[in-house]
């Protein structure tokens, strides 16, 4: 069992302040990766020391593996921690780790391998028999054509190493897969370097719930379940937990799918299990597996009173959870909002620039995760998500009250936020009667973004 006393944080924004968080309360010292842009952000006053991996670009500094191993070893750290997107499921960075006697703050190559590849996600799936959205993988158009008559229209053509939508399209026909298909492949190739695709159902009416899962190689537990539905263009804006309005039944089945699942790849770390609820159907399907720690795990966090992060660095170390599912309680209920610089006015265009106030009420049940304070600068090179806003009450309701408070109270000058969507979901009626699908926001959108000025 090996004792971390420096770890090498391979991120930047909220998780690394967050990782930073964690590790000051567990006596562990902090170096922080950063581009020439993050050099006087939050965490890098936070942090024991700081080395510059290179410029701005992310393809020139947080995404160079060789780079980040050398910074690593050069300090003297034990572990790297990649928090989530950049590195945080990359197999050749584990396996730099392993071939460096560093320790990867995540699963191994082989369960990054086992998730990383959508359709070898599927085939695990299969073996596991966890249910699995009609669809399959296809390389001519022939094969494409002759695939969607057995799964039917809408489908969707998703990109096998994609995510966040990109090479992501809806068919509503045979008559435009062709087309469509060409260029979700070209989509696909020039993202991720990866041009292959898969056919999956689309399904109409569905809700996107995803199950946390904490394994250390010999006990595997959930800590319940997240809800995930309200999106803009596959991209999460509101999580929530628990699922609002899911049936005791189809709730257990999700959580039982998640386990088995993840004990059939011997999964070992922290991970999140997605899955899409058919609410016509009353049935759920397997998505993908996240090997890394989620966005949005505040909102668990909240409700079970764990630190993922200490969890998660624990079991980097090698210990046993100590812990079995009887242990883990839920309480209340917890929201999460992204308060991202964008203007939704200009179609969510983004808002780089300085940040002249940063402030944020200190109200029960209410949690900020940033790295914002006055003079901190949005840089046009990153996500514009500027923080986190997570709240907790004993009643869903009482969760959307304090939100609210939130939103209405807080100051962020200097660039435009996203603040005003939020307010208008939070009190929109049917948000509040929960249980919203995946085309919730679309379909309101323009009434919730409406200028009222």
């Amino acid at each position: 069992m090996a004792k971390i006393k420096r770890i090498f944080i391979a991120n930047r924004g909220e998780i690394a302040v967050r990782i930073i968080r964690t590790c000051r309360e567990l006596g562990i010292e902090t170096v922080l990766g950063v581009s020439e842009a993050n050099r006087d952000t939050l965490g890098a006053q936070l942090a024991t020391r700081v080395v510059c991996l290179g410029p701005a670009a992310a393809t020139q500094s947080y995404l160079k593996v060789g780079t980040v191993i050398e910074a690593a070893m050069g300090t003297g750290c034990d572990a790297i921690h990649p928090g989530y997107g950049f590195l945080s499921e990359n197999k050749d960075l584990a396996e730099a780790c392993a071939e460096t006697d560093l320790i990867f703050i995540g699963p191994s190559p082989d369960n990054l391998t086992a998730v990383g590849d959508k359709l070898t996600a599927r085939t695990h799936d299969e073996k596991a028999g966890v249910p699995l959205t009609p669809g399959g993988s296809v390389d001519t158009e022939a094969e494409a054509l002759k695939l969607a008559e057995a799964v039917g229209f809408p489908l969707l053509i998703k990109a096998v190493s994609g995510g966040g939508g990109r090479g992501m399209k809806r068919v509503n026909s045979a008559a435009e897969l062709p087309a469509q298909l060409n260029l979700a492949i070209s989509e696909a190739a020039a993202a991720f370097g990866d041009g292959r695709v898969y056919l999956e159902r689309f399904v109409t009416v569905g809700r996107h719930v995803e199950v946390q899962i904490l394994s250390d190689g010999e006990t595997v537990l959930h800590t319940g379940e997240r809800d995930c539905s309200v999106q803009r263009r596959y991209q999460k804006v509101v999580e929530e937990a628990p699922a609002p309005g899911l049936p005791d039944t189809l709730r257990q089945g999700l959580l039982d799918a998640a386990v088995t699942y993840a004990r059939h790849i011997s999964y070992r770390s922290l991970g999140t299990v997605e899955f899409l609820v058919d609410v016509e159907r009353q049935e759920f399907y397997f998505l993908e597996m996240n090997a890394r720690i989620q966005v949005e795990h505040p909102v668990t966090e909240a409700i079970t009173g764990l630190d993922l992060i200490a969890l998660q660095i624990a079991i980097a170390e090698g210990k046993p959870l100590g812990m079995r599912q009887n242990d883990i309680t839920l309480h209340g209920h917890a929201i999460e909002c992204r308060l991202n610089a964008e203007d939704i006015q200009s179609d969510f265009m983004p808002s780089p620039g300085r940040i002249k106030q940063a402030w944020f009420p200190s109200l029960t049940g209410v949690r900020v995760d940033t790295h914002m304070q006055p003079g901190a600068m949005i840089s046009p090179f990153y996500d514009s998500m500027i923080a986190k806003l997570i709240t907790w009450g004993p009643t869903r309701a009482d969760a959307i009250a304090r939100m609210q408070a939130v939103l209405n109270l807080h100051t962020l000058d200097g660039v435009t936020t996203n603040a005003p969507l939020h307010s208008a979901i939070m009190a929109d009626e049917t948000f509040q009667q929960g249980g919203v699908d995946t085309t919730y926001l679309t379909g309101v959108l323009p009434r919730l973004t409406e200028d009222k000025t």
